[in-house]
């Protein structure tokens, strides 16, 4: 059985999740036939980077020509897009540059390159993690980048855009793949559980979407692994289900731990934190939460009109809850509470009782109000 995102993996430009810009600028260059012979691809991992270059292997090869000038899409249909689609594309070569960061390798890749396709009308190289090339391979890859064939487009995917060199990103066209909103994220695993026939509650698919941190391959791999405690429907997954798999806390026990904290009930936040870590739950992660949850209250303290862009990378429930948090606190003890938080963090990464930092960062501030 294929996994989640591998099953799921966007055929269309149109499925790409969260890169509107990127598409609408795809679709025109599909339909006007003018890609380009080089690009970056740059951003956050799972984001859809190197899924996009094999969606533009299959622009600049789809034997139906009909759908790229109408729609700037792949046909999806012909021996072109499903053997792109397959991985079977002798034309489609992939260079993981993590483990072949060589010179020889783009030597290699260099003769490849005055080959004419096999098949395809254009040859595409896509480097994966291409920040990984040495300085050399760069320079050997620079002179390709000066003067390449007619048929062939090199596509470099890279997480860490900063390393490329000047010269090479230069000499192609630079595309950003933005972090994913919570929303984006949820709105697809809604639409993977429905088609799985999966029964997980919104509460534990909130909580899958918020640790994939904006990438949404992370959190297919993520459901994925909870899905096989579901295939059938016979059981319905929840949030305590999923805290246990993943080892977070969803955002309910955040907020909940904050209730406290705002009402300066240090008996109440102690004994709620004990609970937590009795139940198993990475304290050092659970900190982590708290104070990306008190940055957003304390934004929102300090202006609520910021609402708007928090919205963005919050469920409705969430900003709700922040709102009526921000009314709460006051801002002398929510910098307070974040400074002693943030040393807590430090301290609970190297220590084997990690309890004892958060909980002496929650005595020092509320205990003073006592």
């Amino acid at each position: 059985m294929l996994a989640i995102y591998r099953k799921y993996r966007p055929r269309r430009l149109a499925d790409l999740v969260g890169q509107d810009y990127l598409v609408e600028i795809f679709h025109n260059t599909a339909k006007k036939n003018k890609l380009a012979q080089a690009y970056i691809f740059y951003g956050p991992r799972g984001t859809g980077k190197t899924t996009t270059a094999r969606l533009v292997a299959k622009l600049a090869n789809c034997l139906t020509a009909d759908m790229l000038t109408k729609e700037g899409e792949p046909c999806n249909r012909c021996r072109v897009c499903g053997e792109i689609d397959g991985g079977k594309a002798l034309d489609v070569i992939e260079i993981d540059a993590a483990s072949n960061r060589g010179i020889d390798e783009i030597r290699d890749l260099k003769e490849s390159v005055r080959l004419s396709p096999s098949s395809y009308r254009r040859k595409i190289f896509i480097i994966d993690e291409a920040h990984m090339l040495t300085k050399e391979a760069f320079n050997a890859l620079l002179k390709t980048l000066e003067e390449p064939p007619e048929h062939v487009i090199l596509i470099l995917a890279t997480t860490e855009y900063e390393k490329i060199p000047a010269t090479i990103a230069s000499r192609a066209q630079r595309f950003h793949f933005k972090k994913l909103t919570i929303a984006d994220i949820l709105k697809k695993l809604k639409s993977i559980v429905v088609q799985e026939k999966l029964q997980v509650a919104d509460e534990a698919l909130e909580l899958i979407a918020a640790a994939a941190e904006g990438g949404l391959r992370d959190a297919e791999s993520l459901l994925d692994q909870v899905a096989s405690l579901n295939y059938g429907g016979s059981t319905s997954i929840d949030l305590k289900t999923v805290e246990g798999i993943i080892g977070r806390v969803g955002s309910r026990r955040i907020t909940e731990l904050c209730d406290f904290l705002a009402d300066k009930n240090l008996k109440g936040a102690l004994s709620y934190l004990h609970q937590l870590n009795n139940s198993g739950a990475n304290l050092v992660d659970l900190n982590k939460e708290l104070l990306n949850y008190l940055r957003r209250v304390l934004t929102l303290n300090c202006d609520q009109s910021m609402a708007v862009i928090l919205a963005n990378d919050l469920t409705k429930d969430e900003l709700a809850k922040i709102k009526l948090h921000s009314q709460k606190f006051s801002q002398p003890q929510l910098i307070n509470l974040i400074k002693s938080l943030i040393r807590a963090y430090s301290e609970m990464r190297y220590s084997p009782f990690p309890h004892i930092p958060i909980e002496v960062a929650i005595i020092e501030n509320l205990g003073q109000n006592k």
